[in-house]
């Protein structure tokens, strides 16, 4: 039995007044003696358990906002603490499951998704990792409605979304087709896991709609009411929207002004004082041209997790260096699945790429782009991954040692793949994470940092003159 209802289900003001009692407290705190009886087991149970035991009544149809006569849908989500006290999502916000076979007959407006998500209630924990998930603290309750910005914005994402499903590619959706608004992964690998779409007899992952981890942040600063640092806007007024199709149109039309111009003429047009050799350089010259105060974060990309990358040509358009990604602990690459790993998170995000070119001393604005990997691409970088998985799980890193002490490794090498290869990424080779088997040949049970890496000739062929 659930706890029985002390608000007026009819009213959103109601519940969320009842919903804020939850702050600064427990599950265990907050709800009936019987929860421990919750018998609720799987990754989302802490939201059910929120549901039963706290609001009293049990999870209803996916078409529906959980308090349907108040129109308010209700979602749970964990926190991280950083360093120095902030708090941040630990993930994104999935929504509700996308129908690939009805979807596609709807309008935004008449969509399950608007239908269940106009409103939203959220309740944040902190998430830590040796506690019961019913002593995890609630730090915010709050509730959230779209600005008209913000909702022109994922207006398009959903639209995006929705006409790859209607050109039958739903199985190449990727959280990078879209802005703030994504389509994640939901269920595991396994065949269960995939779904029928109707203009293509290739069955798809199953997705659900998703608030993307940087939009969210930006939920839990407003709710919290705390400033997020010093933003800039690229957009600084809703309508603008209006006059031109995506913010992608709005960004690159403002950097092809300087098409052709070296990077010191953009400088000295724009009146900028910046250190040429300091490692902000780039991104401040960016921001310059966005209309942006140097040193400020770009909301937009922020909030739809979007990676910027500048990148340095020699004269025959091949970059100066491959692109790194953050390293990754060799640890964590052996317990997780490639469906929750970090590469592929990345490689499936939005890229905003900055090319500049050498002429001989001096460096010309060529082109941006924004881009995301194809999926058949991610599928390739994926081979990657799985070797670099196996050959750390197997304990057999380390090939052969040089006469000079140099360390040859089983890692995957560039010539190997297409799109990507492992190599270091560390201040030297004392800079190590700790392996989950030690190596075989060497015994070492450290090994140093190291990352995957965007080949040159891919980011050239397939992104710049792509």
């Amino acid at each position: 039995m659930g706890k029985k209802p002390e608000f007026d289900p009819k009213s959103a003001d109601s519940i969320l007044e009842f919903a804020q009692k939850l702050k600064n407290k427990t599950l265990r705190q907050a709800c009936e003696s019987e929860i421990e009886k919750h018998g609720y087991k799987g990754k989302g149970n802490f939201g059910q358990i929120l549901e039963k035991f706290y609001f009293g009544y049990s999870p209803n149809s996916d078409t529906e906002p959980d308090f349907i006569e108040a129109g308010l849908e209700l979602k749970s989500s964990p926190l991280k603490l950083l360093k120095k006290g902030q708090i941040r999502s630990k993930e994104r916000l999935v929504l509700n499951i996308i129908n690939y076979l009805e979807v596609h007959k709807e309008s935004f407006e008449t969509s399950s998704f608007w239908k269940k998500n106009a409103h939203l209630l959220l309740v944040f924990y902190l998430h830590e990792v040796d506690a019961d998930l019913l002593d995890y603290t609630i730090l915010l309750v709050g509730n959230w409605r779209y600005p008209d910005q913000d909702l022109k914005i994922i207006k398009r994402d959903w639209e995006t979304i929705n006409q790859k499903i209607k050109d039958g590619i739903a199985h190449e959706l990727s959280e990078g087709d879209t802005f703030y608004l994504g389509a994640c992964t939901k269920g595991s690998t396994a065949a269960k896991s995939l779904r029928n779409q109707p203009f293509n007899k290739e069955k798809a992952k199953q997705r659900a709609y998703s608030l993307k981890q940087g939009y969210l942040n930006h939920i839990i600063a407003n709710i919290a009411d705390v400033k997020q640092g010093a933003y800039g806007k690229i957009i600084t007024a809703p309508e603008i929207l209006d006059k031109a199709d995506t913010i992608e149109n709005i960004v690159i039309s403002k950097f092809q002004l300087h098409y052709g111009k070296s990077a010191d003429q953009i400088v000295n047009e724009l009146g900028l004082k910046v250190n040429k050799n300091a490692k902000s350089y780039f991104a401040n010259l960016t921001n310059a041209i966005l209309g942006i105060e140097l040193d400020r974060k770009i909301e937009e990309f922020e909030k739809a997790d979007i990676q910027v990358k500048t990148v340095r040509l020699k004269e025959n358009d091949l970059p100066k260096e491959n692109i790194s990604f953050p390293t990754f602990k060799y640890t964590e690459l052996v317990e997780l699945d490639w469906e929750d790993c970090a590469f592929k998170n990345i490689l499936e995000s939005k890229f905003f790429f900055v090319f500049y070119q050498f002429d001989n001393d001096k460096l010309i604005l060529r082109r941006v782009r924004f881009w995301n990997m194809p999926y058949s691409d991610i599928l390739e970088a994926k081979e990657v991954w799985d070797k670099m998985k196996d050959t750390i799980s197997k304990g057999e890193i380390v090939k052969e040692v040089t006469a000079k002490g140099k360390r040859m490794t089983f890692f995957p090498k560039k010539s190997e793949n297409r799109i990507s290869h492992v190599r270091p990424h560390a201040k030297d080779a004392k800079d190590t994470y700790t392996l989950p088997l030690a190596d075989k040949l060497t015994g070492l049970t450290e090994y140093t940092k190291h990352c995957f890496w965007l080949n040159a000739n891919y980011v050239k062929d397939e992104i710049y003159l792509g």
